[in-house]
């Protein structure tokens, strides 16, 4: 209905264009015929390239007919006295229609054109988009919703080959059809519906056909969608060809890990193991006297705790990793887990001294408290190893409303901010001190699997030259009361 209104609009302003020149020649300055036909002529120049050629052919013979009654002898009437005005007429009709149909194609390539300016420009603003995707899950599910920002289509769909999901850009978007889409891509072939201004095109890598793309709601030209088609499957394998090279990085690092794993487990073993084996060699060899004997047996018997302290690491951490540790929650005063872990692991710090800070009117807090020593112990033997010998270590406890907070302070060489992230993850150790100094690198992942496990949080706080401040959390009795 509305395509008739601007139909019968565009006649009618036709028809008052020819009665305008007609009245302004006739009531107005006198011009010849040559000047009246050259204004007709411009008037039909002036709507092709305007409303197109049906319109300027419509105004071409309205003004022939015109030109012919008001300004060509016999005036007032359609006959022609002289043959010489047959000729004028006709040409002036021919001329204009020629005109017409030439400022029509000028008007058409113009407008052509532009659109493919345009969609050039949308091609390389969608093109800048898919560079920054580098996942394929993250790419599949924005490509849709991209194209239809890009291009100001109502709706988009993907449908990639080895994948069963169709990726929409918006939910409700169900004009694009699955099955369409499914056999676009396994023929290889569009299909373009422009009455329901709907477009399937395959995404082609070649001659292989790896998806389809269904856009809705907007035309694009041919040569638009082969190259919409084409950045969408490249920007998938390139997607892809990112991922694989990732995954076969991480797998070469986790098997550089796993063999850094191995060989440190296996030097915390062979190491007492080789003591023990020396010392019994040479307590069964005899020729020892009495304080000897009693020295290699001291060896054996240090070396075998070690070796038991090795394993009991291993398994608590198998337990920790499975959720089979039950804690014992109870009522304690976190300095009674201090004074606990500075008795027990007297030795870890030998040399250092260690100094206790705590806050007064410190509240009681809610932990198991040999699994809450053996992380005071963990933190406090790292401390010792990376710190200089004689430096001092501190413990320092303060309080929040919901929670306690305690930290344990070294002199050492510090941790950079790559590791940080990484020194709580089990079996990692650092790279400097990685073969330098004993250890499984299970310690601090055990104290954090126990201190996450009580409801708390473990962080380290670090410096390169100045030291580390590893720091862990408790909730107060009163935050462990459930809501």
């Amino acid at each position: 209905m509305r395509s008739i209104q601007k139909s019968a609009f565009r006649t009618f302003v036709c028809s008052l264009i020819v009665t305008a020149v007609v009245l302004l020649y006739k009531h107005g300055p006198h011009a010849n015929a040559t000047t009246v036909a050259l204004t007709f002529l411009l008037s039909v120049l002036v709507v092709s390239a305007n409303w197109g050629f049906w319109y300027a052919a419509f105004l071409a013979v309205l003004s022939t007919l015109a030109f012919n009654y008001f300004f060509l002898p016999p005036f007032g009437t359609f006959t022609i006295a002289d043959p010489q005005n047959w000729a004028a007429l006709f040409a002036f009709l021919a001329t204009a229609v020629i005109a017409g149909q030439l400022s029509e194609r000028a008007r058409r390539e113009t407008i052509h054109a532009n659109q493919r300016r345009r969609e050039i420009e949308h091609l390389y603003a969608f093109s800048q988009r898919l560079l920054t995707l580098e996942s394929v899950p993250e790419l599949l599910n924005l490509v849709p919703r991209h194209i239809a920002e890009t291009f100001n289509a109502s709706g988009a769909a993907l449908f990639v080959a080895d994948r069963t999901d169709i990726y929409r850009s918006d939910p409700d978007v169900r004009e694009i059809e699955t099955a369409r889409l499914q056999s676009v891509a396994a023929r290889g072939e569009p299909f373009i519906d422009t009455d329901k201004t709907l477009a399937y095109v395959p995404l082609r890598l070649g001659v292989r056909s790896v998806g389809s793309i269904g856009i809705s709601g907007t035309t694009l030209s041919h040569e638009t969608l082969d190259a919409l088609s084409t950045l969408v499957a490249i920007a998938i394998e390139r997607t892809r060809a990112i991922e694989n090279v990732g995954k076969a990085e991480a797998a070469r690092e986790n098997e550089k890990l796993r063999s850094a794993i191995l060989d440190s487990v296996a030097h915390e073993f062979r190491t007492p193991l080789t003591a023990i084996k020396a010392s019994a060699t040479s307590l069964l060899a005899g020729g020892l006297d009495g304080s000897q004997q009693n020295e290699l047996f001291a060896v054996i018997d240090e070396e075998s705790d070690r070796m038991n302290h090795l394993v009991e690491e291993a398994t608590q951490m198998a337990r920790l990793e499975s959720k089979q540790v039950e804690l014992e929650r109870l009522p304690y005063d976190i300095r009674e887990a201090i004074d606990r872990a500075l008795e027990t692991g007297g030795k870890t710090v030998d040399g250092h001294a260690v100094r206790v800070n705590v806050v007064d009117d410190l509240p009681v807090a809610e932990f198991d408290m040999e699994l809450i020593v053996n992380v005071l112990r963990q933190l406090l033997g790292n401390a010792a190893k990376y710190s200089p010998p004689e430096s001092p270590i501190r413990i320092s406890v303060d309080k929040t409303p919901s929670e306690v907070v305690v930290s344990v302070a070294d002199r050492g060489p510090g941790i950079d901010e790559l590791e940080q992230s990484m020194i709580f993850e089990k079996f990692y150790r650092g790279k400097d001190n990685r073969y330098s100094v004993q250890g499984t690198g299970m310690g601090l992942a055990i104290a954090k699997a126990v201190v996450e496990a009580h409801g708390g949080t473990i962080r380290v706080i670090s410096q390169l030259g100045q030291g580390s401040v590893f720091s862990f959390t408790l909730p107060l009795k009163s935050a462990n009361v459930p809501a």
